[in-house]
């Protein structure tokens, strides 16, 4: 497992906005509070954006909403959101995607891949098997492995981690948390 502190801190007024998805088809189960969206859906929330063949979305008692976003077709499900006070961009994509509100986590499985950008310019990149950003702690873990049952799935090299980080050049510094 490798775990890169890469101060990422997502948009914090995401978490208050509210959940906006577009698909083909919906089905909601009122009683078990899930709804799955599918046929190019497309998932809104602030600056967050997903994007797949398929999202399952659920709230818990509290409020707090859960997605997993399913990859279409030979694509993979897409992920996009804004680092706060900065003109700068998380992206990633994987076959499934999931987000959780409460944590405030972003999980990518299979075939996992994030980018950096400043503005319009690629800046670091990560690949793995599966990659977890947390949005609070602001700490990337990637796993290169493959699980014991899933020999056939991995598209990491070897299953290896691989990164590449751009410095940042003086006048793009990251803001330090307090």
């Amino acid at each position: 497992m490798a775990c890169l502190p890469l101060a990422a801190l997502a948009e914090k007024a995401d978490r208050d906005k509210p959940m906006n998805i577009e698909a083909d088809n919906l089905v909601h189960d009122e009683l078990k509070q899930i709804s799955i969206f599918s046929g190019r859906a497309v998932l809104t929330k602030g600056t967050l954006v997903l994007r797949g063949s398929r999202i399952e979305v659920k709230e818990d008692p509290d409020g707090y909403q859960f997605g997993v976003v399913f990859a279409e077709g030979n694509k993979r499900a897409f992920y996009r959101q804004k680092r706060e006070g900065l003109q700068e961009f998380m992206e990633g994509e994987a076959q499934r995607i999931e987000y959780d509100g409460r944590e405030d986590r972003v999980t990518l499985i299979d075939q996992a891949e994030v980018r950096r950008y400043r503005g319009a310019t690629l800046g670091d990149q990560m690949n793995g098997k599966r990659i977890v950003y947390n949005n609070l702690t602001d700490i990337f873990t990637i796993d290169g492995q493959p699980a014991a049952d899933d020999k056939n799935s991995n598209k990491t090299a070897n299953g290896r981690v691989r990164a590449t980080l751009v410095p940042r050049s003086p006048n793009n510094e990251t803001p330090t948390k307090k």
